[in-house]
This record gives structure tokens, C-alpha cells and sequence, in this order.
């Protein structure tokens, strides 16, 4: 059995990769123990609503790399522990059959070598689906400079898999983890989604990444602009055919001249995070989303303010108007824009049906007639004004929902 102090120090320092999420794989219970069909990742939700939980530790953080930002560094003066690949086994199978967790998110520091380490992570994986007979989610980080033999291995256990690329530049990578490669990130991604979709193509038995693959990046760490960063996830998506793109906004854990001393804005964070979202569903390009400045808006969300800048494309007549129009209406999200189409064919649509199908109208209702009416205003400083207090009191109504959260919390466990 793994020692409690051990599994303190891998948990804790796995806590910062946030590139996990529902798993989205098709792996099945073929007669042994857990089912990774519909799982996902702690704290996450799967898409028939369930928040589920997943184990999130490192088989070691002993790492002979020195990336700046990184608490597992090198030089950092933190407590050591490597686990075995028998102690992670026997940690999942025992946390599994007590419900606490229903999968496996598995990352590693550098430990004696790249090889070393990938191999360590290959064994645990293995193990688990050829002994512990576990049809649960697994999610392998892969480790850079890894022999690809390896990471294609690992393919094969794993649901998904994720080489994080940390920094939006080559430059950044080189100033802040010397050790790593923009070549040593994308390599693998690239020859993991080539063998991916050949496995499919073909069409054999078994399982070859049935998740896909995510990454991660810093935010804040490096002075990359949002319009940098929304490329590289732009790119991302449509040459390496990754799932998701996650932003994590750098916390200073670890001191450094080369760092700043104050951690990113969390607002940017969910900026990103609101761009990313109209780059995969919604039809936008980085170039449309981001500012002047090459930057977010961190008043706004991404397509109030592209609406904002593009008065020439609205109002729009919602019983008219092309999918692809629609989607860009500021408050009409994807399902209330298939909804109109479906709809529209049947009746002409008003506002009050558009409220029933869950159109935001305080935000759309500037942006679109209904039958020719149009219930907005033009006055561009005052719909900004309007727009910005919409934002004000919706991050009222969320940091009152937490602070009711800690509250609810607090009753129960009789914590301050």
C-alpha cells in the first residue's frame, strides 16, 4: 500500500493540470471491474449531468527538469516521492470499489529520464487493463522527448492522452522551460492523432485513444497576447484534432526573477475560455474574436464584443436568417439556433417564442427583429453601457452562489 505521506505529495503536486474532463470514451465493461463509457474527471459533469470523480496523481515528482513555473522543478526544495506502478494499481482498485473515484487521470515529473518515465506511466496503464482486468477512464499525460514507441504503447490503455504545450511561443518554452520543445510537444500530438484516425479508418478490434486528446496551456506566465494564444488553439483544433485546448491561469507557486510576481486575472482565464468555445461551435475565427490590441475584452464576452464592432451586420430577422448568421447573435446559443430553424418552418416566430426557447433576450433583443419588430437600441454607447451592467450582475449572482457554497459547507462540516 502506497504511504499516506506519499500520496499527499503526489496529489498535491498534480493539482495544476487542469487539462482533464468528461472522458467522452467508448470503452465498455467487457467483464471486469469499472466502465469508462460515460466518465469523467473530479469536479467535472458527463453530458447526462452527473459530477463524477477521478483519481489525479503523479507516479512521481521527482523531476530532472527546471521549468521555471514548475513547484516539481529540479532545483525546487519540496518533499521527493515516485511511486510504483504496483502502488497506483493497487490505489485505483482500492478507491474504486469504495465509490470514491470512477477513473484515472495519471501524469508524472521527468524521473531519471524521458524514457524512464514514460515507461513507468506505460507499465501502470498496462497493469491495470491486463491484471486489475479495469475498464474505467484513464487519462495518460505524455511526457516530452519520450520515444514514440512509448507513447504509441500507452495509446492503447489510455482513453485520452495529453502532451502539454505550457507556453503559447518557442520563445517563451525557451526562456522559461529550456528543456522542453515546441517540436517535443507537437510531435507526438501529431503522430498519435495520425494513428488515431487510422485505427478507425480501418476499423480493428480494441481500443486505440477512443477520448482523443487535450492540452494545456499557462496563462500569464509570458507576455503572449490572447490573439497569439487563440491561434495556436486555433491551429490546434484544426490540424492536430484535439478535443480541447484548457487555459490555466499561472499561479506564482514558485519564485523566480523570470516570472511574474503576481498571478493572471482570472477574468482572462474565462475569457479564453468563452473564445475557445466560439471557435469549436460557433463558426468564429481568432482573428474575428480578439480586440485591436490583439487582446480579449475583459468587460465583455468574446461575442458581445465582436457584435459590438460589426454593427453593419445587425439587426438580423430571426425568421430568416441562415444558421451561420444566427450563431452570432449575441444571447442565441447553439441549441436556441437549431430550435428557430426547426421552428421557423412551421410559423413565423415573435419574441415571446423566442423566450420560450431560451433566447437571452436582454442581449438579443439589440441585435434582431422578430416578423420586423425590434424591441433594441442602436445608440451604440448605451448598448455597451447595457451590455457591461448585464456582465457586472452576472458576476454578482455567481461570487453570491459560491459564498452561499462556503456557507452550505460550513453548516455541515463545522469549518471556518
Amino acid at each position: 500500500m502506497i504511504s499516506e505521506e506519499k500520496l499527499q505529495i503526489l496529489t498535491e503536486s498534480a493539482k495544476y493540470d487542469v487539462s482533464c474532463s468528461s472522458s467522452g470514451s467508448r470503452r465498455k465493461n467487457e467483464g471486469g471491474i469499472g466502465n469508462g463509457y460515460a466518465a469523467g474527471c473530479c469536479h467535472s459533469f458527463t453530458p447526462d449531468g452527473r459530477c463524477i470523480s477521478l483519481l489525479k496523481i503523479l507516479l512521481s515528482n521527482d523531476c530532472i527538469f527546471r521549468c521555471k513555473y514548475c513547484m516539481s522543478r529540479a532545483d525546487a526544495d519540496v518533499p521527493r516521492a515516485t511511486a510504483t506502478p504496483e502502488e497506483i494499481c493497487t490505489l485505483v482498485m482500492d478507491f474504486y470499489k469504495r465509490n470514491y473515484i470512477e477513473g484515472l487521470f495519471l501524469s508524472s515529473a521527468v524521473v531519471k529520464s524521458p524514457d524512464y518515465a514514460m515507461e513507468q506511466l506505460v507499465r501502470t496503464v498496462k497493469m491495470l487493463r491486463t491484471e486489475y482486468n479495469f475498464h474505467g477512464y484513464i487519462h495518460v499525460k505524455g511526457i516530452p522527448h519520450a520515444d514514440s514507441l512509448l507513447a504509441h504503447e500507452a495509446a492503447k490503455y489510455a482513453d485520452r492522452m495529453s502532451y502539454n504545450i505550457e507556453l503559447p511561443s518557442e520563445t517563451s518554452l525557451k526562456l522559461l522551460a529550456p528543456q522542453k520543445s515546441k517540436e517535443s510537444l507537437l510531435l507526438p500530438m501529431k503522430q498519435l492523432q495520425r494513428e488515431t484516425l487510422a485505427f478507425r479508418a480501418e476499423k480493428r478490434k480494441g481500443y486505440f485513444l477512443p477520448a482523443g486528446q487535450t492540452t494545456q496551456m499557462i496563462i500569464g506566465a509570458s507576455p503572449e497576447p490572447d490573439g497569439q494564444i487563440l491561434r495556436l488553439t486555433q491551429s490546434l483544433y484544426r490540424a492536430n484534432g484535439l478535443k480541447r485546448v484548457y487555459y490555466s491561469s499561472y499561479v506564482p507557486v514558485v519564485q523566480d526573477s523570470l516570472l511574474p510576481a503576481v498571478g493572471a486575472k482570472p477574468m482572462r482565464e474565462h475569457r479564453l475560455y468563452e473564445a475557445d468555445w466560439l471557435l469549436r461551435f460557433y463558426g468564429f475565427s481568432a482573428e474575428e474574436i480578439v480586440e485591436d490590441d490583439g487582446n480579449l475584452s475583459l468587460e465583455l464576452d468574446p461575442k458581445c464584443a465582436w457584435a459590438l464592432r460589426n454593427p453593419q451586420f445587425f439587426p438580423v430577422e430571426v425568421n430568416r436568417a441562415p444558421l451561420e448568421v444566427l450563431l452570432r447573435v449575441p444571447g442565441i446559443g447553439a441549441r436556441s439556433a437549431q430550435k428557430i430553424l426547426s421552428a421557423r418552418r412551421y410559423a413565423k416566430l415573435g419574441f415571446s417564442d423566442l423566450k420560450k426557447m431560451r433566447v437571452v433576450l436582454k442581449r438579443a433583443r439589440h441585435f434582431i427583429t422578430a416578423g420586423g419588430k425590434f424591441f433594441g437600441t442602436e445608440n451604440q454607447a448605451v448598448l455597451r453601457g447595457l451590455l457591461t451592467a448585464g456582465e457586472a450582475q452576472a458576476g454578482a449572482v455567481q461570487l453570491d452562489f459560491f459564498r452561499e457554497l462556503q456557507a452550505a459547507r460550513t453548516a455541515l462540516t463545522g469549518e471556518l
